[in-house]
């Protein structure tokens, strides 16, 4: 029962509406056990851990709901379509992890390593990120009202892939993500979800936004310089105190640019 229930879970996921409003959660039950419970300890993982020397553990679809599994090497673990729901992976090393169609709703990464973690179809809502690193990471997923401030952001792969039909138009969502300080330099975040998203004093050096919903933001005092704001939806936006703004790139084809708040030197 657990496995076909996984297994629906999965499909839900792999078969969202190929438009713009994805809700991976449309039609999943988050009150079974195989979501709020766990089927290991912290103790299991660590045996796992001291018997791979020093080899990335497979996790693929285990129940961890709830664990504390903070300050745990999992560099490279296999966590796809794992349950990490309200799960304390504070401090965690998972860089290069692979958390495709992983669960992480209001779970606590604070601090932890995401270095060019695999994170497509990933459902983090609610979830702490404050102060991670998740450089060169691929976040296509829902990670609405998520925690980023002060995260490192570097050179992430969050746009949307237009040329593969069979993902749909999967992309990142960051509603309402507070992403306060961040640091995302180079960052591809083309036709992502960035509505209402608190972006004050982020560093969004060279970031691709091409496409991207960015209504209702608050960019007050971040830096701009490079960023590519081409079909950008402005509606409602804090422009203000922008650092760079000389430099970026189709700055007048902004969407409903007469609708943002844009400090008259911009």
């Amino acid at each position: 029962m657990r496995i076909l229930t996984i297994a629906l879970l999965a499909l839900s996921v792999a078969a969202a509406p190929a438009y713009a409003e994805q809700d991976l959660l449309l039609g999943a039950n988050m009150n079974t056990p195989a979501m709020t419970q766990a089927e290991m300890s912290r103790a299991d993982i660590e045996a796992l851990i001291t018997k791979s020397h020093g080899q990335p553990i497979d996790l693929t679809d285990k129940a961890l709901s709830g664990l504390d599994l903070s300050g745990l090497n999992l560099k490279g673990a296999n966590l796809r379509t794992a349950r990490l729901n309200k799960t304390n992976l504070r401090g965690a090393d998972l860089s290069g992890a692979n958390l495709e169609q992983a669960w992480l709703l209001k779970s606590d990464l604070s601090g932890a390593k995401l270095v060019g973690a695999k994170m497509f179809g990933v459902t983090a809502r609610d979830a702490n990120f404050s102060g991670a690193d998740l450089t060169e990471a691929r976040p296509i997923g829902d990670f609405k009202g998520a925690n980023l401030s002060g995260a490192m952001l570097v050179n992430l792969k969050g746009g949307a892939d237009i040329k593969n039909q069979s993902m749909g138009l999967m992309r990142t969502v960051f509603t309402s993500v507070n992403l306060s300080g961040a640091n995302l330099k180079g960052a591809n975040l083309g036709r992502s979800r960035l509505d209402y998203a608190n972006l004050k004093d982020a560093d969004l050096t060279d970031v691709v936004l091409m496409g991207s919903d960015l209504s209702g933001a608050n960019l007050t005092g971040a830096i701009i310089a490079g960023a590519d704001f081409k079909n950008v939806d402005v509606s409602g936006a804090r422009l203000q105190s922008l650092k760079g703004h000389d430099s970026t790139k189709n700055w007048s084809s902004m969407v409903n640019a007469d609708r943002a708040i844009i400090d008259k030197t911009n």
